[in-house]
């Protein structure tokens, strides 16, 4: 599933009504999830959160910033946040399925229809046309007030738009506003905190703690930790204690928990003592999975553990939930969307068990595959609580991933097949309509032989984690290796018959002969591994 984020800012905050119809506009766009509303009243801003796939997100953008610029009047807007327009800024970031490359295309996309429709757009950050304009606080630069008399145009659309003004349309990687908790009440001793971390870091001082000047007469300064990191210190009376805000605007550079350790390390510097830390709006999963996976290892655990397990490990060594309750389910922006639907073991049986057509095998069949994979890691793990042997975890870690894959693949395989009961129902009465339905029908039957043979292709990599259980893994674990090998040849075999029975239904003959020699080949592999594996648990029962 792809998702791209996008995040713009409108300049109201303090109209409801105003703020419910920017909102409507992007609900109402298919594909789309509103994920946050957040108005401000004194910053007379709104911070709106949505994702979905790069034309389901152009459209909501363009929708709210044209709804935005007929709603409200720059001409006296007034706040405290920096801004040029009635949609300030709009960024577009990838997050699943998705790259950069991705969100440039859509920005620049988007600031054609924008400019088009009269309201000026200034590209930035990975989407900016110069490097001047790479930075948001130079292309704001003046803001609203001084639009009419900059000396440069805007990428698209006219020179002025009195009533809008202007938006800042761009591409950015995943910011992260990260809140850091100190004992302490003392904003200057967790700006002190900051310092060490952020960018920016601080002003350099001489022997004497005289600030250093350079020869314009500017302070120098002296970096901090992590150049992609900006920061402050502040105080929090909510809260009854300061705290060291943080934005990551670069996970690669700067992850969550190395900031946590580096503010850690930094407190205890100066005699403070960090206590937990708080996440402002949403994070990636993948963010605090690398968190918690850094935490397991630190601890000497295996990180080839359930996801729960490594979530629950980084909220716990984070000290996410020390100001408020933390769940992963509402914090998580992948799910928030939905990864997977999750009815409960005697839920999917029930719904497997009555005449409805999906689930049915071809989900049967991946199930299977994460049955394999689960006691693959099972075993794993198992190992490697006795032997530490760095082999084990690995094999943990790729039975997880795989566990993972094929229970999205059980949804994959049930949608695929709905498709096409949707493509056959499509009316027939003209010519072009049974064109239309007929290339609907083609694409939904390549898709529904697609998604079993990805199923075989992952039961034989399911098979391979098996035999290297079975041969590496703690001998009195061998049958949990050998019950998972059977696992995944049922899940190999079944899924084999789907392809084979979705065959003929596809009219493109190199298509089709491309599947069918492919199940063909993963098959015999299939059977290969199931039988050498089988081969060393008899071997090991019969020792």
């Amino acid at each position: 599933m792809q998702l791209i984020e996008c995040v713009p800012n409108f300049s109201e905050g303090r109209d409801q009504r105003t703020i419910d119809a920017i909102s409507a506009a992007i609900a109402a766009v298919d594909g789309v999830h509103l994920l946050d509303v957040d108005p401000g009243a004194d910053t007379n801003r709104t911070v709106m959160t949505f994702v979905g796939n790069a034309q389901a997100v152009e459209d909501a953008a363009f929708d709210a910033i044209t709804t935005a610029g007929e709603l409200i009047d720059m001409r006296s807007h007034s706040g405290e946040h920096p801004r040029m327009g009635a949609t300030d800024v709009c960024p577009f970031v990838p997050v699943q399925g998705a790259t950069m490359d991705d969100c440039v295309t859509i920005a620049r996309r988007l600031g054609a229809r924008v400019g088009e429709a009269g309201i000026p757009v200034y590209l930035y950050e990975a989407a900016a046309t110069s490097v001047e304009r790479t930075s948001l606080s130079d292309v704001r630069r003046g803001e609203y007030e001084g639009l009419s008399s900059r000396d440069d145009s805007p990428d698209f659309g006219p020179d002025l738009n009195e009533r809008s003004g202007a938006t800042a349309i761009g591409a950015r990687k995943f910011l992260i506003a990260y809140n850091i908790n100190l004992n302490t009440t003392d904003r200057k001793l967790a700006d002190a905190v900051a310092g060490v971390v952020r960018g920016s870091g601080v002003a350099r001082r001489d022997g004497d703690g005289a600030i250093v000047r350079g020869e314009d007469g500017k302070a120098l300064r002296q970096p901090g930790r992590f150049a992609s990191v900006k920061g402050v210190g502040w105080y929090i009376s909510e809260y009854g204690r300061a705290q060291v805000s943080l934005n990551l605007t670069d996970q690669e550079d700067a992850s969550l928990h190395q900031v946590f350790d580096a503010c850690v390390d930094a407190a205890s510097d100066i005699g403070i003592r960090v206590t937990g830390s708080e996440l402002v709006g949403l994070v990636p999963r993948q963010a605090l999975l690398a968190a918690g996976d850094h935490y397991l290892a630190k601890q000497g655990r295996t990180t080839g553990v359930p996801e729960a397990e490594r979530l629950h490990s980084a909220v716990l060594s984070l000290g996410l939930a020390e100001l408020a309750a933390f769940d992963p389910l509402d914090k998580v922006i992948e799910y928030r969307v939905g990864r997977a639907s999750d009815p409960g073991l005697q839920a999917y049986v029930d719904e497997l068990s009555t005449d409805s057509f999906a689930p049915g095998g071809g989900s049967v069949a991946a199930l299977s595959g994460s049955l394999a994979a689960a006691l693959t890691a099972m075993v794993a793990a198992l190992t490697w609580s006795k032997t530490k042997e760095p082999q084990m975890e690995q094999l943990g870690r790729e039975a997880q991933e795989l566990k993972d894959w094929f229970l999205l693949a059980a949804d994959r395989d049930a949608e695929a097949y709905n498709a096409v009961i949707a493509a056959r129902r499509l009316p027939r009465k003209t010519k072009s309509d049974r064109q239309a339905r007929d290339s609907a029908l083609e694409a939904a039957n390549q898709d529904a032989t697609r998604v079993p043979l990805e199923v075989l292709e992952r039961s034989v990599a399911a098979l391979e984690l098996c035999a290297r259980a079975a041969k590496d893994g703690n001998p009195s674990s061998v049958t949990d290796a050998g019950v998972g090998a059977l696992c995944a040849r049922a899940a190999a075999e079944g899924a084999a018959y789907n392809v084979r029975i979705n065959l003929p239904s596809i009219e493109d003959d190199s298509v089709r002969d491309d599947f069918a020699g492919g199940v063909v080949k993963l098959t015999d592999t299939a059977r290969s591994l199931a039988a050498e594996v089988a081969a060393l648990v008899e071997g090991a029962l019969e020792a």
